[in-house]
């Protein structure tokens, strides 16, 4: 049986758990930007803005069996945001869910990594990720039922920041709150941008923790590219789950292109494209910054 992420995590120090979350974030990123690499475009910019809450959850909170992705004991991990599936791969890649070297089939054809999440072909790849905003609503649902059948796994439901223009993630939220699933954990991927523009001028989001507290959630909000204060949100989240509860959520301020300056600085990060002669720069890069890293 291939151990989880919590048994890895039992009785290690803190900081030797956010070395380790920081490596892995770092290997998650390289794995990014090689899967880039193979169509010379993509969602890049946001797999690497997220890599270090993929490599919190997956390497620090997750329970799940790599051997066996549908154990029914397993966390689940829904990736409402399908165009994040870049990043998602190269976290199941580095659980050992599936294996490394199918990240180079990544959008291909008969792939089955495909750009936009698809349950249907990637094992560990719970939901079909859009349309957005759909993604908190079957968090509940899936919540719900383990509950019923006193299964206590956890839900944990990854959204972005413009996912909370719609009005099915708020009706959610407040559903979430109505039936306490205390087995329910959002993280909200707080980039401040989306396809068409900067979140704050497409709809305007904030207070998102006046917000996410009046719907009563239980509320963080951190440094979504910070391992230790990721780690710190997630153990407190954990140490209040149970199956009726506050549900949680944790607001991660994170920087689109993160360790890689040629890409943080890009005018346009939604969906990016990248020279051939780039590439190299992005690995060079992100090596000299996970190296300058205060681990």
């Amino acid at each position: 049986m291939t151990s989880t992420s919590t048994e890895q995590t039992a009785g290690t120090p803190v900081a030797d758990r956010v070395i380790r979350i920081t490596d892995a974030a770092y290997r998650i990123r390289h794995h990014i930007i090689d899967m880039g690499e193979v169509q010379g475009q993509g969602y890049v910019g946001q797999g690497l803005g997220a890599a270090d809450i993929l490599a919190t959850v997956y390497g620090d909170q997750l329970t799940f069996r790599a051997d066996d992705p549908h154990w029914d004991g397993r966390d689940r991990f829904l990736l409402s945001t399908g165009h994040y599936a870049i990043g998602h791969y190269a976290a199941l890649a580095e659980a050992g869910i599936i294996p490394t070297e199918e990240l180079a089939t990544y959008g291909s054809d008969d792939s089955r990594l495909p750009m936009s999440g698809m349950a249907t072909y990637t094992p560990g790849m719970e939901i079909s990720g859009g349309s957005l905003g759909h993604g908190l609503g079957v968090a509940v649902g899936m919540a719900l039922g383990l509950r019923l059948r006193s299964n206590p796994a956890r839900v944990f439901n990854f959204l972005s920041d413009g996912e909370l223009d719609e009005g099915s993630t708020w009706e959610a939220a407040m559903a979430a709150n109505h039936h306490q699933l205390g087995n329910v954990v959002a993280m909200v991927d707080v980039n401040a941008l989306q396809a068409d523009g900067k979140t704050d001028t497409v709809l305007r989001i904030e207070p998102l923790v006046d917000k996410w507290e009046a719907f009563g959630w239980f509320t963080q909000r951190i440094d979504g590219n910070n391992t230790a204060a990721l780690a710190a949100a997630f153990d407190e989240a954990a140490r209040r789950a149970q199956p009726t509860g506050q549900p949680a959520v944790i607001l991660c301020d994170t920087i689109v292109g993160r360790g890689v300056p040629l890409l943080e600085n890009r005018e346009k990060a939604h969906f990016m494209r990248i020279d051939e002669n780039e590439w190299q720069i992005c690995r060079d890069q992100l090596t000299s910054s996970h190296e300058g890293t205060d681990r």
